[in-house]
């Protein structure tokens, strides 16, 4: 509804002020959208050495889809299908399952510039053991499997993103192992301060401690220390 105002005559004038906002309002949201696309396609760039054709980014736009998360918004909830692979703009998510007595273990952390995503759930089509949410306001572009490989056949700068996440995940994943079994709860402390000091900005102590498998208690006299 428009909100009409009369003048000093008594005739009644509809105010410019709203179709102006509103056109500007519409003009800012596309130019943030168009913004993160930009820096989608920046990252696969510098990710892969690859250049990107304006075929190959009409392409990965129609694929990614900009969807922003509300704080304690979930992506995945145990049982469900997990049917995205998502990659953080903006925002801080994380990834953990939930025991029988309602303890917590998180299993990974996301950031802006990281994906997220139950791999198991998503290659196997199988329920998810894992909760998925937001631990602030976020920006994510997600995209579906059956898109993603299609994809991966038509702009190069994909597949070869492909095969270079593959990798960095199996070595990210032998790391954590290598710290889990190997590590004592002082040692894991620090490796993570040295290598992801972000997390201890943007993540509570109770959710720190969870990833590391220690307490909070033992969090907070090695934080002292």
């Amino acid at each position: 509804m428009k909100v009409r105002s009369k003048d000093q005559k008594g005739v009644t004038k509809t105010p410019q002020f709203n179709e102006t906002e509103s056109l500007s309002s519409r003009r800012t949201v596309e130019e943030h959208r168009d913004d993160v696309y930009n820096s989608l396609y920046d990252y696969f760039r510098n990710y892969t050495k690859f250049q990107l054709s304006s075929l190959d980014q009409m392409l990965i736009r129609a694929a990614f889809k900009l969807e922003k998360v509300r704080r304690r918004q979930f992506l995945v909830q145990e049982g469900d299908l997990c049917k995205y692979i998502c990659y953080v703009t903006s925002g801080a998510l994380r990834i953990y399952s939930v025991n029988e007595r309602g303890q917590e273990a998180v299993v990974a952390f996301a950031l802006e510039g990281n994906w997220i995503s139950d791999w198991e759930s998503v290659v196997k089509q199988t329920p998810s053991r894992y909760y998925i949410d937001a631990v602030e306001d976020s920006e994510i572009m997600q995209i579906s499997p059956v898109e993603l490989h299609a994809l991966e056949a038509q702009v190069p700068a994909i597949s070869e993103f492909l095969r270079l996440e593959q990798r960095s995940v199996a070595v990210t994943t032998q790391k954590r192992i290598h710290t889990a079994i190997s590590m004592n709860a002082e040692e894991r402390y620090r490796d993570l301060l040295e290598h992801h000091p972000k997390y201890f900005q943007r993540f509570s102590q109770n959710m720190i401690a969870s990833y590391l498998g220690i307490t909070p208690e033992t969090l907070s006299r090695l934080r002292k220390r």
